[in-house]
């Protein structure tokens, strides 16, 4: 494909982008405590400037400290940021890159209260996210006049720093949207009650900023056109509201989708599928005249589509400049087979909101840590083996190769990808094939040794003649010893991806309902025309599943008429189907023309044991056959195994 128009020069205001692809604002929770951004962070932006982005919205600033919520970002309250902030900019500039501040005032009701106590501060005595049961204080007069000065002394501190533009959040259901929106807004004063009245809070932010940083400085704001909940606004409800914004004097609007409370669209998951977010651009255009960025799963087609199309301007790419900072030198330089494909995993997104440490990527462990991970020259060529060719082996093969390194490679199937290359056969797991692709593409171009269809042994002589041994042979599924299992109706979940042809009847049950039997459930039911039935011992299905890709499955798996079992235990199988018992000691048959077991995965580690015991010296363990685990897992462990190559 030709995404020549993905390459040429747009204007915000007076301000000129070099192309069409802008870097999505998204927190990373790298900023040092006092309010500065960190090295890491500035290392993070040179890489996608570097890469070729036309322009980067860096994510969420604050423009106070006690307002500020969740992620560590930076905060705009005082003059010692500039330095920092300024050589962020100057790193982007360098590559002829646009770079823009995102400011921020808050979160207003969805507030965590381990941070800010309670009650929290909104447009109206509405419930707390996080505690219904507390309603938010009101903003006063004077508290809105104090986020008035403090945009204004934000806005004034990031043009002394050299930003060159400045972005407003005001979208998924944070502070500044709960003002815009009536199911927050109850106000009857000059803040609420009419559209013009409930846009008078962003309208002033605005006229604020403006007055502080003069007419040249464009500014943006970016907006979610549609809650997507009941009761939320709506794309129809959205158009009056950014005519508003465009008579208030911004420059561009950035559109997007889905609020707190529809999170699956503030990142959404591959469940959603590509450019799940473009319903909004033709609306949008009719209404205004100035410039649109759109974002939502775009790919470098569908964006390319969009910019045709004339409906949009920009298009926003946030995890997929994350998986590969690369992606828009490598398309404008016709090497696309090289882009690495985001998977739409969501588990950067978890890193930070579950487990509260920094941002990564589960296909690329550079991310964060740019310049401690750099791929370098080894100081002398190894031999080196790598044994299997699921992700663990591939990245391990991968990196060993760029470092220098003679890599053979050995896969006892037919086909690289171990279980990604079984599993990923729904249409909404496009994006896991596409990785499977681009390593087959990147190992050929590397000159990797790749030896399809054979297995190695510990007594290979190979093994005894290499450098280092990577082994990573993945894992295989578990079993549970119940009546019945062994019988021709029943199949793993692994057979059962690789050969859908043996599950000839209409009535399926799966036994397991974790992410990957919840996934092999929507596949069946709404690629495969199957009334599929999911039986799970835990008291909910998809436990395993990351809260914004199981906002989007939970609701598909209901639509599609899948029946969930949870708080269930199987206890046999016969040709009739599956018996079960309940917590409450009730049981039931759930009828079934063929039983697919989904009980989770198992280290398929004996060769691994075997080599480690005979080379315990030059061999590691890498992937599943170590520790099962996500892609991200076993992609990271194989990237670090190769990395450590002296």
């Amino acid at each position: 494909m030709q995404y020549n128009k993905l390459f040429t020069p747009f204007k915000i205001g007076s301000m000129e982008i070099k192309n069409r692809i802008v870097f999505s604002p998204i927190g990373i929770n790298v900023s040092n405590i006092d309010g500065t951004i960190s090295n890491c962070e500035i290392d993070y932006y040179e890489e996608r400037a570097r890469g070729g982005a036309g322009m980067i919205i860096m994510g969420a600033q604050f423009i106070s400290q006690d307002i500020a919520n969740g992620s560590l970002s930076g905060i705009l309250e005082h003059t010692y940021v500039i330095p920092q902030l300024t050589t962020v900019c100057e790193v982007v500039q360098r590559y002829g890159t646009k770079i823009v501040a995102q400011l921020c005032c808050g979160t207003g009701r969805d507030a965590f209260p381990n941070i800010h106590g309670e009650p929290p501060m909104s447009a109206s005595p509405i419930p707390s996210t996080f505690n219904p049961k507390v309603n938010c204080r009101p903003m006063s007069y004077d508290d809105i006049q104090n986020v008035m000065e403090r945009f204004a002394f934000s806005a004034k501190l990031v043009k002394d720093a050299g930003f060159d533009a400045i972005e407003i959040h005001g979208h998924t259901g944070d502070l500044i949207d709960q003002f815009m929106s009536p199911i927050w807004n109850k106000r009857e004063d000059e803040y609420g009650g009419t559209d013009e009245k409930r846009a008078r809070f962003p309208r002033e932010i605005i006229r604020s900023i403006r007055n502080a940083v003069g007419l040249d400085m464009p500014i943006l704001f970016r907006i979610s056109l549609d809650h997507r909940f009941e009761g939320g606004r709506t794309v129809e409800d959205s158009m009056h509201l950014i005519k508003l914004l465009e008579e208030a004097g911004i420059d561009a609007i950035d559109i997007d989708a889905g609020s707190n409370g529809a999170i699956d669209y503030v990142s959404p998951s591959a469940y959603l599928g590509d450019a799940c977010m473009e319903y909004l651009c033709e609306p949008a255009r009719r209404s205004v005249k100035i410039p649109i960025l759109n974002s939502g799963n775009h790919t470098p087609e569908t964006a390319v589509r969009l910019i045709e199309s004339g409906n949009t301007d920009f298009a926003m790419f946030g995890r997929p400049l994350i998986a590969d900072p690369e992606m828009p030198n490598k398309l404008m330089n016709g090497k696309g087979e090289d882009v690495r494909p985001c998977i739409r995993c969501n588990d950067c997104l978890g890193r930070v909101a579950i487990r509260q440490t920094k941002l990564n990527c589960s296909v690329n462990p550079q991310v964060c840590n740019e310049v401690r991970f750099q791929i370098k020259p080894a100081k002398a060529q190894k031999n080196v083996v790598v044994i299997g060719a699921g992700p663990a082996g591939l990245e391990a093969a991968r990196v060993a190769s760029i470092e220098g390194h003679k890599v053979t490679l050995f896969e006892k199937e037919k086909v690289i990808g171990g279980q990604l290359a079984a599993v990923a056969t729904p249409a909404f797991k496009s994006q896991l094939r596409g990785l499977i692709d681009w390593y087959d593409i990147q190992l050929k171009k590397l000159g990797v040794d790749v030896q399809l269809g054979r297995e190695v042994s510990a007594d290979d002589e190979i093994l005894a003649s290499c450098d280092k041994i990577i082994v990573g042979t993945g894992a295989v599924p578990d079993y549970m010893s119940i009546r019945g299992i062994d019988g021709s109706n029943v199949i793993n979940i692994i057979e059962a991806h690789k050969n859908k042809k043996l599950l000839k009847g209409e009535n399926i049950v799966i036994c397991g309902g974790g992410l990957s039997g919840c996934d092999m459930a929507l596949e069946l039911s709404t690629e495969g025309g199957k009334k599929v039935t999911i039986v799970e011992m835990a008291d909910v299905i998809a436990k395993d599943a990351i809260f914004v890709n199981s906002a989007s499955l939970i609701p598909m798996l209901a639509k599609a008429g899948v029946k969930t079992y949870t708080n269930s235990k199987v206890t046999s199988i016969d040709n009739q189907g599956v018996y079960l018992q309940r917590d409450d000691g009730t049981s039931e048959l759930i009828k079934a023309d063929n039983v697919v077991t989904a009980f989770g995965m198992r280290k398929n580690n004996k060769l691994a044991e075997e080599i480690k015991a005979k080379y315990h010296i030059k061999t590691r363990i890498v992937g599943d056959c170590e520790k099962v685990g996500k892609v991200g897992t076993a992609v990271h462990m194989g990237f670090f195994a190769a990395l450590s190559l002296e």
